[in-house]
C-alpha cells in the first residue's frame, strides 16, 4: 500500500515563493509507485492541500488530517520543504513531534539553533569551528558605529540573525552605509549578526543522512557576479554554481572534514547545507540551512546528482530515513 506523504511548503517568512517552487520540485519527483503525495500549502491563515486543480482543503490542525471525497487521510510522514519560519526554526518539528507523525527535517531544537545565526555560531566556537568576527545587535539597542567597526571592520556584512536566501544583508564599506544596512535587516528580523568580511573562494557543503550514515556530498563552489552571494545570484542567475569545487585535493577535504563535524556537533539529521569562506587558506563557517532549496538547479540536489543519486532516490531515502527514525 501506497504511504500517504504530505509535501509542506509556503511558511510565513519572505521565502514563501521559493518553498513553493521547492515543494512542486519535491511533488513532481516523489517516487508515486511508492507513495500518494499531498501538497500542503502553510499559511499564516491556515493550512490547506491543493490538489491539481488547484481546489483547496482545510488541514484539521488537531491531528494533521483531511477530510477528502467523505473519508479521512491520515499521513504516514510529512516531507518539510518549507524555508524560513515555521518550517526551519522548529516550530514545525515539534508539532509533528508531539502529534506523532514523521517529518523529514532535523528536530525542533537543531532547527531552532541553526536558524538562529548567532546562537549557531555561540554553540560552535567552543568547538574550535573558524567563524567570521561578528557583533550583535537587537531592536531597540544603541547603535555604536565606531565600536562596531572597531570589532569588525570594514568591508563587514549586515544580516538578519533569521532569514534566509540572503533577505536583509547588505555588504557595507564605509560608515556611512552601516545604518542604512541595520534598518534594512531589522525589516526581517528583530535581531541583527554584524559579520568581518572573509576574503577567499565560497564553498557550499551539502551533508545528508543517506541509508543511515552521515554523508558528505560534493562541494560547490559559488561564483557571485554580484558583491556577494545574495538573492540575484541565488536564485536569478547572476552566480556560477561549480559542482564539484575547483579545490585542491587538501582543500576539498579540510572543508567536508569540518562540514561533517559540524553536522555531528549539532546532531543534525536529514538535509542540511552549510556554506564556507576559504579566509587565509582555511574554511571559515558561515552558516547552516537545514532545509535547503530544492529546485532542480538549486544546490543540493546538484550534488546529490553529482553523487550519482537521483532526485526520486534522495526524496525516497528522505522519507524512509524519517519514518525510521521516529521508530
Amino acid at each position: 500500500m501506497k504511504k500517504n506523504i504530505a509535501i509542506l511548503m509556503g511558511g510565513y517568512s519572505s521565502e514563501f515563493d521559493i518553498s513553493i517552487q521547492s515543494g512542486n520540485v519535491v511533488y513532481k519527483h516523489l517516487d508515486k509507485n511508492l507513495y500518494q503525495p499531498y501538497r500542503i500549502h502553510i499559511t499564516k491563515d491556515s493550512w490547506f492541500y491543493v490538489d491539481d486543480n488547484d481546489q483547496k482543503t482545510n488541514v484539521d490542525k488537531n491531528d494533521f488530517s483531511l477530510f477528502l471525497d467523505g473519508s479521512k487521510i491520515n499521513f504516514d510522514a510529512a516531507f518539510n520543504i518549507v524555508h524560513g519560519t515555521p518550517g526551519e526554526d522548529g516550530l514545525l518539528q515539534a508539532y509533528f513531534e508531539l502529534i506523532g507523525i514523521p517529518q523529514t527535517a532535523c528536530d525542533f531544537y537543531q532547527a531552532a539553533l541553526t536558524f538562529n545565526k548567532r546562537d549557531c555560531i555561540s554553540t560552535l566556537k567552543p568547538y574550535g569551528i573558524p567563524t567570521a568576527k561578528n557583533y550583535f545587535l537587537n531592536k531597540g539597542d544603541v547603535i555604536q558605529t565606531e565600536s562596531i567597526i572597531n570589532t569588525v571592520g570594514l568591508p563587514c556584512f549586515v544580516k538578519a540573525n533569521k532569514a534566509g536566501s540572503s533577505y536583509g544583508v547588505s555588504k557595507v564599506k564605509t560608515i556611512e552605509e552601516l545604518l542604512p544596512a541595520i534598518d534594512l535587516a531589522y525589516k526581517e528580523d528583530n535581531e541583527i549578526i554584524i559579520e568581518s568580511f572573509l576574503s577567499g573562494t565560497e564553498v557550499s557543503v551539502g551533508v545528508i543522512t543517506y541509508k543511515g550514515e552521515d554523508l558528505v556530498l560534493p562541494i560547490t563552489e559559488i561564483v557571485s557576479e554580484n558583491e556577494f552571494f545574495d538573492y540575484e545570484a541565488k536564485y536569478l542567475g547572476k552566480s556560477q554554481e561549480i559542482t564539484p569545487a575547483r579545490l585542491s585535493e587538501v582543500d576539498k577535504e579540510k572543508v567536508k572534514n569540518l562540514a561533517l563535524k559540524i553536522y555531528q556537533i549539532l546532531k543534525m539529521k536529514g538535509f542540511s547545507r552549510s556554506e564556507y569562506i576559504f579566509h587565509n587558506g582555511e574554511p571559515h563557517f558561515v552558516e547552516m540551512n537545514t532545509n535547503p532549496g530544492f529546485s532542480e538547479a538549486s544546490i543540493l540536489p546538484q550534488q546529490a546528482i553529482a553523487a550519482g543519486i537521483s532526485l526520486p532516490e534522495l526524496l525516497t531515502n528522505t522519507i524512509e530515513e524519517a519514518i525510521k527514525a521516529d521508530k
